[in-house]
């Protein structure tokens, strides 16, 4: 089996990924918050003790692979790798294999997360313009063309950053669940604010794609994926051709295949 972990600004998403011959298939997920950082024992004790808890032994992890965009924690990551399950991970980093023509002006500022998102999906939809939309602590686009030509794409502040704004920066407005509200207009303030980020969101997406879909494809759209922790809020706005909440983890996958030798 091979524990797949993307270590976000925020939190860490992991994944239990077992291989067949039909393909890869996810046992369980879990996340952990990443702020604040741990030492390696505490990266290492919560990585078993997830893997106990959900009925999985941990000796059975035979490949680890990462991706993250928190360079700081890699040091105590590595380290719990090496010591809890005896295991050099691997990290989707500059210089590996991808399978991507990176075409950003500075290949190296591209986040790791970007990238796996990338390779899993050129993989699973061969041959099409994608946008891919991950919706997490930043929502991010990255458009990329049939040949596997990474473009480039935006980057705008996150649903949960956004609506942190709000109450940290206004002396009245309170924190707030973030859901999908069925109408724009507000009755009251909790509500007004729940409307104003999801369709704030919404429409800045379908701006942005509407955009790149001009700029770059000439007008043909795209098949466009989302992906992230809050793109379920978005299933009914039928803005994604298809919605894949573990793209980051198939990526890892895959970067892992790719870079068997």
């Amino acid at each position: 089996m091979i524990l797949a972990l993307d270590v976000g600004n925020s939190q860490i998403f992991g994944g239990l990924i077992e291989e067949s011959a039909t393909g890869a298939k996810i046992l369980f997920r879990f996340r952990k918050n990443s702020k604040g950082g741990s030492s390696s024992d505490e990266y290492g004790l919560f990585l078993k003790q997830i893997l106990r808890e959900n009925g999985f032994d941990p000796a059975n992890v035979k490949k680890i692979a990462i991706c993250t965009v928190v360079p700081d924690v890699m040091h105590s990551l590595k380290g719990a790798c090496q010591k809890y399950f005896d295991l050099v991970p691997f990290v989707l980093q500059a210089g590996v294999k991808t399978g991507l023509k990176i075409r950003y002006k500075n290949p190296l500022e591209v986040g790791a997360d970007r990238i796996a998102n990338s390779i899993a999906a050129t993989a699973r939809y061969p041959g099409k313009n994608l946008i891919i939309i991950d919706l997490g602590t930043a929502t991010t686009f990255c458009a990329l063309t049939k040949d596997k030509d990474y473009l480039g794409g935006s980057i705008i502040a996150g649903l949960k950053i956004s609506m942190e704004a709000l109450e940290s920066k206004t002396a009245k407005l309170p924190s707030v669940e973030i859901v999908a509200p069925e109408t724009a207009l507000g009755k009251a303030t909790i509500e007004s604010i729940q409307m104003g980020l999801f369709y704030g969101h919404l429409g800045a997406m379908k701006e942005i794609v509407s955009r790149i879909t001009q700029e770059v494809f000439a007008g043909e759209r795209p098949f466009i994926i989302g992906t992230g922790g809050f793109s379920r809020l978005f299933e009914k706005s039928k803005i994604f051709d298809t919605e894949i909440p573990d793209l980051v983890l198939f990526g890892l996958y895959d970067a892992l295949g790719l870079n068997a030798e």
